[in-house]
């Protein structure tokens, strides 16, 4: 029975922190997530224009040396 009071205990604790939790309003959530999907996307942009310069300068070398 020891396992179950420590259950217990464990959802007790878990419910008081959640009742503490500053939940973030809607127009917060929905800002919040336009400046993630920018960032991810001006991420993969700059990945991409390494990605493609890099195999350009690959291409040049290999054309060079056949």
């Amino acid at each position: 029975m020891k396992i179950i009071r420590k259950i217990q205990e464990y959802f007790i604790g878990a419910s008081q922190e959640l009742a503490k939790v500053a939940w973030p309003s809607k127009q917060e959530s929905i800002s919040l997530t336009i400046i993630v999907l920018i960032s991810i996307i001006v991420s993969m942009l700059i990945l991409a224009g390494i990605d493609w310069g890099l195999s350009k300068i690959v291409n040049l070398l290999i054309e060079n040396n056949v």
